[in-house]
């Protein structure tokens, strides 16, 4: 029984189901109910290093703020999304600690916490389920600081690892398998339902022979192996299921800046044929390529500008990309249309954009930027909340109202006290 192997397996199996349309058709695992009203997703979009904040967040709270460098290209969608000013995890850790920017949970205090450090993403696709055949949606780099993408957990430790390219992305979303394809896939589902089975009894049975620190560890391993049967449950019901047919060209892998735009025009896709209802999107790495500016330093060097202005020219320049991007995306939400609905796609999603990094020239985890565009909130302001004379309030509570939005039954997240105070649905 061999635990790290059996771990590193379940990545892949968790993190690269094919994606499906089952929109406006009866859901294969529930046949004849039809979806009477368009469900709720989420998306979030974090980068490693932060945003500067001086051109990040206004100086005036409440509705009338005066729009700054970085948030001017959402200046169209105003109305559309809230930007938030001393929220944060109340951790320390500099870049070690941006793994939490999801999850509010360092991985070393995970196993004091009820559910870990599992990410908000990941917690929403629990609750989708069987629903959609990808109960979640995880892009970004493994080319980079301390490993790559490490935004997404499982409640049991596990980092979900993303798909790198909007060329893979494509072809899970659109390439259906051939029929010999097929017949091997069901071969496997056999075969792993039999190893399953196998590695479950051996380890009940071993359970009665251990000591509490072993039958602890045991019970993590356990965890690891009901997410895997799950997994495999939902690519067994989907295996058959033809996936939707493309309303775009293959995309080509290029760099990840230049990718962004079709990661996000992906993103929607998956969104809109139902395909997914959860996705997030992490920015960050080396393959993060300035040479796209015209730079010649490195998007982590650049974080740690030293005030110097020519390099804060820099990383902000790269920093308005994204939020240009951004814009695009809750653009391209806003003009499409959901069936048998006035709404559109951005009134029915959650755009969470941010990071773990309040300030990457002083490794703070502190006033994090944070927006959150759509998803039925009333929105059009600067909320800003207290940072003085007393702690202070934790990202967690808006997570925590993101989740009961979303429909999740629960009153905690991560470090939350509560939800979030001033935040009101539309």
């Amino acid at each position: 029984m061999n635990r790290r192997v059996f771990i590193k397996s379940s990545f892949a199996t968790l993190a690269l189901p094919a994606l499906e349309s089952i929109s406006a058709k009866a859901s294969p695992l529930a046949p004849g109910v039809l979806t009477k009203e368009a469900p709720t997703r989420m998306v979030c979009v974090g980068n490693s290093f932060g945003m500067y904040p001086t051109d990040f967040f206004p100086k005036e709270a409440g509705r009338d703020y005066a729009m700054t460098p970085l948030l001017a290209p959402l200046e169209k969608h105003r109305e559309d999304f809230n930007v938030f000013s001393h929220l944060d995890h109340d951790i320390k850790g500099g870049h070690f600690s941006t793994h939490s920017f999801l999850s509010g949970v360092k991985m070393g205090d995970a196993k004091g916490m009820p559910e870990g450090n599992i990410s908000i993403d990941q917690r929403a696709a629990e609750y989708v389920g069987a629903e959609t055949r990808f109960p979640s949606l995880t892009i970004g780099s493994e080319d980079g600081l301390h490993g790559g993408c490490q935004m997404c957990w499982t409640r049991s430790g596990v980092r979900v690892p993303p798909m790198e390219g909007p060329r893979e992305l494509f072809r899970k979303l659109f390439v259906n398998e051939g029929a010999k394809a097929q017949a091997e896939a069901a071969d496997n589902f056999e075969l792993r339902g039999s190893i399953l089975d196998s590695v479950w009894d051996e380890a009940k049975s071993l359970e009665k022979r251990l000591g509490g620190q072993d039958r602890d560890k045991l019970d993590e391993y356990l965890t690891s192996v009901r997410d895997v049967e799950t997994s495999l449950e939902l690519d067994k019901r989907w295996a058959k299921v033809s996936k939707p047919v493309p309303t775009m060209e293959e995309p080509q892998n290029r760099s990840l800046v230049e990718d962004i735009p079709a990661l996000y025009d992906l993103i929607a896709i998956a969104l809109q044929t139902d395909s997914t209802r959860v996705a997030s999107f992490e920015m960050a790495g080396t393959s993060f390529d300035t040479s796209f500016f015209g730079f010649s330093s490195g998007y982590h060097a650049l974080s740690h500008h030293g005030k110097k202005p020519e390099r804060i020219a820099e990383l902000t320049r790269i920093e308005h990309y994204q939020m240009e991007q951004l814009a695009r995306f809750v653009e391209k939400l806003k003009t499409i249309k959901e069936p048998d609905s006035n709404g559109s796609l951005l009134d029915n999603t959650m755009v969470l954009f941010g990071s773990g990094m309040g300030n990457g020239n002083a490794h703070v985890n502190t006033d994090l930027p944070i927006i959150l565009a759509g998803g039925g909130f009333q929105a059009g302001e600067h909320k800003r909340y207290p940072s003085e004379n007393g702690k202070r309030v934790p990202l967690c509570n808006l997570y925590l109202s993101m989740l009961q939005r979303f429909g999740v039954e629960t009153d905690f997240f991560g470090i939350s006290s509560g939800t979030l105070t001033g935040l009101e649905l539309g």
